[in-house]
């Protein structure tokens, strides 16, 4: 009989941790939380000091009943959640659904799961910290008190189903006011000049860009300057005038925390905020590793700090040491970030459990997006131990009679921490020029290149841009960002396309409700604020329901102004050109817990619905009509003809447009490139493909 009881989170915990501790160790899951506040009311007494009012989570009442079959049999009860403020709370509510007295029950930690990891927290058990639970508290009767006064304001005003929430109604507003730059964005006209040298005794030619005159860079605003700068050039005999030559370092990067990582991935792997969450929890919770059994590869996944521990950092320089050489190693680099006053420095950054299990050779063991995110963490964190990258830099002065050209490169010389990781915005060496270019060298002049340019509008913010926001402005935390962006797609305020995300007609009314009726809850200033709020409640500074008490009158007030004042807001259902085969209406686009659907507006006279399907803008090659994207029953993405059955064209990479040019076959899209269907044709060409900004 075990004496001893630990209980975790998540069944995958269960199996990873089941075989790093002996028979007097039982290990059982809680499966997240076990007590919640209601669905169906607030859940917080109003008139009694905002007190919870915790039940039971549906669904979870045998669970419990299994879990107290296992405490009576147990001595010990050790508490393993996550090292968060919520897997505190986890903890803290499993004390109360079972009744455990603190005596025989502790509280134990880790930030890796490893044997070594596990063992140690087993002997550094400590009480249940309430400052950490009260912080989680405050956090969720917060968002459930905003949420649930201001949502049935948004029912009765625009439709039902919408949703407003602390931080969720601050990023949509980040993106409505970017959207709003963007639409107000005027064009201006520039233009830049190159003159293309030849040097005597160099094949590669010399390309030099216009900057000015003695007194200083001159704007070319259109074609005529342009022009004017050419005619008062090509005659004159161009000198080099001064060259700079130099060293530069590039400092290794700080390893991931929670939002870097998800940003990383999105521009890396092209991978959601979500998906890297999920993957990243995987990786943390335990695979199969051959040889080696199921183990946790990566440190706790929901961190803001770069701190890595001791004994980490000595393992990792010396494996440095014996794969590179000394050379290599890095210096200590200082764990902060451009937002250290918001950082909680609870536990380490992001980083492998163990540095020897290199990814190449435990790819058999990991599907391919776990490969992939594991070996971009690994990279990351070998880089941050690394030493710099150098470059030798040159930068050149060219004259023309009394105008200014330049040129400037660079090369490295040593690599550094560039031997394992390249970030994926790196876009060094872009430009070399000759060593034996010097102040004597014979310039001749080739031709003038002149570019029209226009500036550009703000970029749309993307999930990994709008993360980097919400950071930078000290909005959320590491365990906010995945399912703040998801909500707000999920209620269909931002749509995304591409990378991108875009405002929809329903997100732009609900901003502008909130900006209008309930200005303090999106405020970035007031947001950032009661972030800070939260982490002195974890500190102890703060009791959690003043926060609370200081709050709720505003909003209250507010509330009720809304409810008198706002008008109610009519959004149009989206109308397409199928025509209902029952009664002859243009059917309307309708939304649905699987995503958009076709409905007769003449419900519910007619209740006539059809799948939504979105044409590509190429035709079927088999029959000339519309090939669609269509879904399997899993999520996975097809296309296929939208005469299916009758047509059985499908393919699961996205055709084009453009036919091939040596068979004349359908071609499709393959990462940036396209390549003709047929296999034994095999043609393949670079496409025109748009970079999405971040």
């Amino acid at each position: 009989m075990a004496k001893n009881l630990v209980i975790v989170e998540s069944p995958t915990k269960v199996k990873t941790i089941r075989k790093f501790l002996g028979k007097n160790y039982s290990v059982e899951a809680s499966n997240g939380h076990v007590r919640d506040l209601p669905k169906s009311q607030m859940g917080v007494d109003v008139e009694n000091d905002f007190e919870p009012k915790y039940i039971t989570i549906r669904g979870k009442g045998d669970l419990l009943a299994s879990l107290r079959k296992e405490v009576k049999k147990a001595d010990k009860v050790f508490l393993a959640t996550d090292p968060d403020r919520e897997g505190e709370a986890i903890s803290w509510h499993l004390t109360k659904a079972l009744k455990l007295d603190e005596k025989d029950c502790k509280r134990i930690t880790f930030n890796e799961i490893t044997k070594n990891a596990v063992k140690a927290g087993l002997k550094n058990p400590r009480n249940i910290d309430m400052d950490l639970v009260d912080a989680q508290q405050a956090r969720r009767v917060l968002d459930r008190v905003v949420g649930y006064e201001i949502s049935p304001v948004l029912w009765a005003k625009v439709k039902r189903g919408l949703s407003a929430g602390r931080v969720q109604s601050v990023a949509l507003r980040i993106i409505g006011d970017r959207e709003e730059e963007i639409d107000a964005f005027i064009p201006e006209e520039y233009y830049t000049l190159e003159a293309i040298l030849c040097a005597e005794g160099e094949k590669k030619p010399l390309i030099v860009s216009f900057y000015g005159d003695s007194q200083g860079k001159i704007e070319l605003k259109n074609k005529d300057d342009a022009l004017r700068i050419i005619s008062a050039c090509e005659n004159e005999a161009f000198k080099v005038a001064s060259i700079k030559r130099g060293k530069r370092e590039k400092k290794s990067p700080l390893p991931f925390t929670t939002s870097t990582m998800q940003q990383e991935a999105s521009k890396a792997l092209n991978f959601s905020i979500q998906k890297t969450m999920r993957i990243a929890q995987q990786l943390y919770e335990g695979v199969d590793i051959a040889g080696r059994g199921t183990m946790g590869i990566i440190t706790y996944l929901r961190t803001d700090s770069t701190r890595i521990s001791d004994e980490a950092a000595a393992n990792t320089r010396e494996y440095i040491a014996r794969v590179f050489s000394q050379e290599y190693i890095g210096g200590k680099r200082t764990s902060s970030n451009s937002s250290s006053v918001n950082v909680q420095d609870a536990h380490e950054a992001i980083r492998p459990a163990d540095v020897t299990l290199v990814p190449s050779e435990i790819k058999d063991s990991l599907s391919r997006d776990q490969f992939r995110l594991y070996q971009l963490i690994w990279r990351r964190f070998m880089a941050s131990q690394m030493s710099a990258a150098r470059f030798e830099t040159i930068s050149v002065k060219v004259s023309a009679g009394e105008y200014i050209f330049t040129a400037s490169g660079s090369t490295r010389v040593f690599d550094g921490f560039m031997a394992v990781y390249v970030n994926a915005d790196d876009d060094e060496e872009k430009n070399t020029l000759s060593a034996s270019l010097g102040e004597d060298s014979k310039l001749t002049l080739v031709d003038f290149e002149d570019k029209q340019h226009f500036t550009q509008a703000p970029p749309h913010y993307t999930e990994a841009s709008l993360v980097h926001t919400l950071e930078e402005l000290g909005i959320g935390r590491p365990s906010t960002y995945s399912p703040t962006v998801t909500t707000i797609i999920k209620r269909r305020y931002v749509t995304k396309e591409g990378r991108n995300l875009y405002m929809t007609e329903l997100g732009s009314v609900v901003n502008a409700i909130m900006k209008e009726s309930f200005p303090e809850i999106v405020d970035l200033n007031f947001t950032a604020k009661m972030e800070s709020a939260l982490d002195g409640v974890e500190e102890g500074k703060v009791e959690w329901k003043t926060i609370i008490r200081d709050f709720y009158p505003k909003l209250d007030s507010s509330v009720k102004k809304a409810e008198k004042n706002l008008e109610k807001v009519q959004i149009e259902d989206e109308v397409t050109d199928v025509i209902c085969e029952n009664c002859g209406r243009n059917m309307v686009v309708k939304y649905g817990p699987h995503g958009k659907f076709l409905a007769c507006p003449g419900f519910p006279d007619c209740r006539n619905t059809k799948p939504y399907l979105e044409k590509i803008g190429v035709s079927c090659p088999k029959c000339g009509k519309d090939i669609v994207a269509r879904k399997t029953k899993k999520g996975r993405v097809f296309y296929g003809c939208e005469d299916y059955p009758e047509c059985d064209f499908m393919s699961w990479p996205r055709p084009v447009a453009e036919k091939c040019p040596r068979c004349g076959g359908y071609m499709v899209q393959k990462g940036k490139k396209q390549v003709c269907a047929n296999r034994e044709c095999g043609y393949v060409q670079q496409a025109e493909v748009q970079k999405d900004e971040h």
